[in-house]
């Protein structure tokens, strides 16, 4: 981890030849989770927050961060027989999953109204569960010069497994 907080500040530092005036965004999300955990958990929401500068016409990096929560699911394990005892189902709640994520950020204007982008960084678990390697690629179209929909894939990679999910978000431009 440390050497990943060591990158992020590097990054940040390194646009020290970039316009000062900045893009501050910020929005909502809601999305579904998929893979490893699609089981367990189900329906997130979110508030996101990045500020972007300018690096070429094109190019915009910084940082990003937000907060994430995902709403655990009921699970039913299954009972049985077990040497001519009788076993019930139990149900068992799974709590939800709240994360911070602290992100490098990056976007490029593949034209006037798309955008394709992508934060790197770690999600800080806020709650029960760990933190791990955050990636969120997405594409962004711009409904106005303030208005932005996008749709992103966001994961959190820790030991034994990865948690990821599709998002559909908005955000505004607030600088």
């Amino acid at each position: 981890m440390k050497k990943l907080i060591l990158l992020a500040v590097v990054a940040v530092f390194s646009l020290s030849n970039v316009n000062a005036q900045g893009e501050l965004r910020a929005g909502l999300n809601v999305g579904t989770t998929i893979g490893d955990f699609s089981d367990s958990y189900g329906i997130g929401f979110g508030l996101d927050a990045t500020y972007l500068w300018e690096v070429s016409e094109k190019f915009q990096a910084g940082v990003a961060t937000g907060f994430q929560t995902v709403a655990g699911e009921e699970l039913t394990i299954e009972g049985g027989t077990f040497f001519g005892v009788t076993i019930p189902d139990t149900k068992v709640e799974v709590d939800n999953f709240n994360y911070i994520p602290l992100a490098a950020s990056g976007r490029f204007n593949a034209s006037e109204a798309f955008v394709l982008g992508a934060d790197l960084g770690y999600a800080i678990a806020a709650g029960e569960g760990d933190g791990g390697f955050y990636y969120a690629p997405m594409v962004a179209y711009n409904i106005t010069e303030e208005f932005q929909a996008g749709i992103s894939y966001r994961g959190v990679s820790a030991d034994g497994g990865s948690f990821s999910s599709v998002n559909l978000g908005v955000n505004y431009r607030i600088l």
